[in-house]
């Protein structure tokens, strides 16, 4: 029987997470436990979850989950892009120093099993550990150069995982995942926020801010798979991906425009009106320093899969999460 703790469980993906966990588990493992620990948690959670309200930085509190030894450990907690760059000694303490007081924590219960208790560590990495200048396609040997503080905080996570994974006190896996799009409820603080805003408000009948210039390309996946992703790499051990311990994943590349036809095909003419431009030189900035597309072949071989097109991804946030 499998133990699972989900840091940032009460967010959007922890939720998506918990729930295709309890819906289809994991591939030959069964599983007894879900515990997932967040600030707070939506009023219609996962049923079936252990609830822990509290802050990653309440080291007893952390200690305590630990100690119940979980096999898998996914951590999903993390200031946004847009926060992480304007408020900086935030950024790293929660995004990266949460990270070693994990990692740490996890070592000690290592150690004190005489190395026999080694959890899987999966972590949710970032496209923005990259940096330009880009080729048309990031491959799975692009190095990483982060140009924006979330990128470094993230970058660094992912040293941090491999390295304690080298060791052999924790098998870790970091997944740089796409923006996901489109997320249900209100903006956040994410420099890529305005991506699911200029679907998800139109729908809504309500208007919708773009920050950024219809040329922009970036790539995407739903929810659903960003779950997907997460519960699939439970199944695969880090030596599967190699001495490197962060994997690219698949989404659909596509440019604002391509975002903004696919709500007309679904929406028609009046919610591409409610899109209103209006430049933003911050998030461009922080924009303009992520890639545009990724050739993850590395991914699709072990069995990821995303989205075909964004009329799928917007197909599949009216299925699962639109409330009009």
């Amino acid at each position: 029987m499998t133990k699972i703790l989900i840091l940032g469980g009460g967010g959007m993906v922890g939720q998506k997470l918990a729930g295709q966990l309890k819906v289809d588990g994991l591939s030959r493992k069964a599983i007894d436990d879900i515990t997932a620990l967040d600030l707070g948690f939506p009023k219609n959670s996962v049923a079936g979850v252990k609830q822990v309200v509290g802050d990653l930085s309440d080291r007893s509190k952390l200690a305590e989950l630990i100690a119940q030894r979980p096999d898998i450990v996914y951590h999903l907690a993390a200031v946004v892009s847009g926060e992480a760059e304007r408020e900086f000694d935030k950024g790293w303490q929660v995004n990266m120093f949460h990270m070693w007081q994990l990692l740490e924590l996890l070592r000690q219960e290592n150690i004190a099993s005489d190395g026999t208790y080694c959890p899987k560590v999966i972590f949710t990495s970032s496209v923005a550990v990259f940096g330009g200048p880009f080729p048309e396609y990031i491959s799975d040997d692009f190095l990483t150069a982060p140009q924006t503080s979330y990128g470094a905080q993230k970058a660094a996570c992912e040293l941090m995982l491999s390295d304690f994974s080298r060791k052999g006190f924790v098998d870790g896996m970091s997944l740089r995942l796409p923006t996901i799009c489109v997320r249900p409820g209100k903006p956040n603080l994410a420099a890529s926020s305005f991506f699911s805003g200029i679907i998800r408000e139109p729908l809504n009948g309500q208007q919708a801010v773009l920050p950024v210039a219809d040329s922009v390309r970036h790539s995407h996946a739903s929810p659903r798979a960003a779950a997907g992703f997460l519960r699939h790499a439970a199944s695969l051990q880090g030596s599967d991906i190699g001495a490197r311990r962060a994997l690219n994943l698949p989404g659909v590349s596509c440019t604002v425009g391509d975002q903004i036809e696919a709500l007309r095909r679904a929406a028609g003419q009046a919610a591409i009106d409610l899109i209103v431009p209006q430049p933003d030189p911050e998030i461009i900035k922080i924009v303009d320093t992520w890639p545009k597309a990724f050739d993850p072949q590395l991914a699709l071989s072990l069995g990821f899969s995303a989205e075909q097109s964004f009329d799928q991804i917007i197909e599949i946030y009216l299925a699962d999460d639109f409330e009009p």
